[in-house]
């Protein structure tokens, strides 16, 4: 049984979880602690107790922490990755990069600590000086999803910490182990008690107690629209300060200028690998007439090459689907695409395997309309439709044309239409020649419309939302 961590103590939940491997249904990771909502409460009221203190500690202190949980992380990247492959689904190696990632997310932010910035600046007032100061927001609860689970949280508990804040983290009950090992080097990085604080537990139980708390000042929340939607109603009424990211249907232009095959094989990794379970996965492949045929063909045979297989496998180019319940959506949207009239490529099969887990063959539509449920709902999964576009202006048109606005892509050869596509495609991401999906750690992550809502993540950026501005007026 693994414990949640309140209050500086390991403590037992109301409950337990199994967690289990998404390749291998008959293997359970571990059992892991619930939380209820009293467990919650305590966990708030630890945090609301520690910032007092923790907000004036020395910075140095609060480096040393940071960096000490990311120089672990980077020696243990190659144990975590396995355990995180093992809960969530992605490749052995994709499950490495993502906790080696996360322990350059807390290196970077142990720099940050000592780089709080601030401005003086002169009074248009004879005698007065003006100093201009970030400070704390007080106790954040965090709400991270199953896709990135060590990747995700990494991103909001460090520069969370970094710029003074106090911690309760709930993280997705489909991947608790992640949450926990990495909660458990928190532990030992000489954060005072209650600064950091894991509940484990039900979104209804844990997330419903952080959103309703008076004591929580800010929630960031990573995860659908129609929780994000939830999210905004409860702790927005009470004033909450809130960061929400929400998903994509991201599009994927390729011009008639575009070099096939690179076209191919941008198009396949951003839609296709971690299993498509990828907020900035390219979803919607709008494509020029004059490529068109050759562009579905090649993506057709590029996916008749990857294998799909068990996480850990030698070779596995896409793991299995993260749950029955994910993959019954993703199987549905197939029933759904091929009912609307658009053509079944390849794929949208369920796979046996030799150990019984949720695999599915990823799949391709041809000749989507853009008004087809495929072409508009996010899906969550190896799933993308090819939608074919009459020229340049039509398909930045097509691209646009969604709720969604976190990331976009376009393949051409042309520096002039490139340079456009960057200008007008409505998202926070563009991305030139390269996947829509994969980020940098040192900047800023976030969308337009649908996809997200309050200040970025990641970089510098993230002190717009984990700090509060102060402005002094000072006489001499």
């Amino acid at each position: 049984m693994r414990n949640n961590f309140i209050a500086g103590a390991w403590t037992r939940g109301a409950g337990a979880r199994p967690d289990i491997n998404p390749s291998d249904t008959r293997d359970v990771i571990d059992e892991y602690a619930q939380a209820d909502a009293d467990q919650t409460r305590q966990a708030i009221a630890a945090a609301r107790a520690a910032f007092p203190a923790w907000r004036r500690g020395g910075i140095q202190a609060r480096a040393e922490a940071l960096d000490f949980i990311g120089l672990e992380l980077a020696a243990r990247k190659e144990e975590l990755g396995r355990l995180l492959s093992r809960e969530e689904g992605k490749t052995l190696p994709e499950g490495i990069a993502e906790v080696n990632r996360a322990a350059q997310i807390f290196r970077f932010f142990a720099g940050e600590v000592l780089r709080p910035g601030g401005e003086t600046l002169p009074s248009v007032r004879p005698g007065l000086d003006v100093h201009i100061t970030r400070e704390p927001v007080g106790v954040v609860g965090i709400i991270t999803p199953w896709n990135f689970p060590i990747a995700i949280p990494a991103w909001k508990i460090a520069p969370a910490l970094a710029y003074g804040n106090c911690v309760v983290f709930k993280p997705a009950d489909l991947v608790p182990g992640s949450a926990w090992a990495l909660a458990e080097i928190i532990s030992r990085s000489g954060l005072p008690e209650g600064v950091f604080n894991l509940t484990m537990g039900r979104g209804g139980v844990v997330g419903q107690t952080l959103l309703e708390s008076p004591d929580v000042n800010a929630i960031t929340f990573t995860g659908s629209g129609t929780t994000g939607a939830r999210v905004m109603a409860t702790a927005g009424a009470r004033f909450a300060k809130l960061q929400l990211e929400m998903g994509g249907k991201n599009p994927l232009v390729v011009l008639d200028d575009a070099e096939l095959e690179r076209a191919v094989e941008v198009a396949v990794q951003g839609a296709y690998f971690s299993t498509g379970q990828r907020c900035t996965a390219s979803s919607r492949f709008i494509v020029e007439k004059g490529i068109y045929g050759r562009f579905v063909d090649g993506v057709q045979q590029r996916l008749a090459g990857l294998k799909v297989d068990h996480a850990l496998g030698e070779g596995t180019d896409i793991g299995p689907v993260v749950d029955q319940s994910q993959l019954d959506q993703d199987l549905g949207y197939v029933d759904i695409g091929r009912e609307e009239g658009a053509r079944l490529v390849c794929g949208g099969e369920r796979l046996q395997r030799d150990s019984d887990g949720f695999y599915m063959a990823p799949a391709l539509f041809a000749d989507a309309a853009p008004d087809m449920r495929i072409a508009r709902e996010e899906i969550f999964g190896p799933v993308a439709c090819a939608i074919p576009a009459d020229d340049y202006e039509h398909a930045l048109a097509l691209a646009n044309d969604t709720e969604f606005g976190l990331s976009a892509g376009i393949c051409t050869s042309s520096l002039k239409h490139a340079s456009h596509f960057r200008h007008h495609a409505e998202a926070g991401m563009v991305m030139v020649n390269t996947p829509t999906a994969g980020v940098d750690y040192h900047v800023p992550f976030g969308g337009r419309k649908g996809s997200s809502y309050g200040p970025r993540e990641q970089g510098r950026y993230a002190a717009e939302f984990f700090t509060t501005v102060k402005t002094a007026y000072v006489a001499p």
